[in-house]
């Protein structure tokens, strides 16, 4: 499975590390390992170096549609996203659809200042 990911409640934190083609049914059921586990509000930190978000745009607004219906659920936790420079615009358009939740978000081109950057925020 080219998503993998881990919730850590003591540490109020998911992490997840996508590997390759990623496709609509593993980011669907990533959401739901999130909302079954009540992770919505932790902080996340997504390396999607690796990861190749090509999925058919009705899959990439189908899933902006359901991320952006869980921010009515609760607050969300603070973001820190990890994308390539070749990808950047795809994934902008999904950030876009996540920036209306009210946390702090940064997109970031490595994983160093990404965790850096996520672990100086409060749990």
């Amino acid at each position: 499975m080219p998503l993998h990911w881990t919730i850590d409640p003591e540490q109020r934190l998911v992490t997840v590390v996508a590997e390759g083609a990623v496709a609509r049914a593993e980011v669907e059921a990533y959401l739901d390992a999130v909302e079954q586990a009540g992770a919505n509000g932790y902080r996340k930190l997504v390396d999607g170096a690796r990861g190749d978000p090509s999925m058919a745009p009705e899959d990439v607004l189908a899933l902006g549609v359901r991320m952006r219906a869980t921010h009515a659920t609760g607050p969300m936790g603070p973001l820190a996203m990890v994308v390539p420079g070749d990808v950047a615009e795809s994934v902008a358009r999904v950030l876009g659809m996540l920036a209306s939740a009210e946390r702090p978000m940064r997109v970031f081109r490595t994983i160093g200042p990404a965790r850096k950057w996520i672990g100086g925020l409060p749990r």
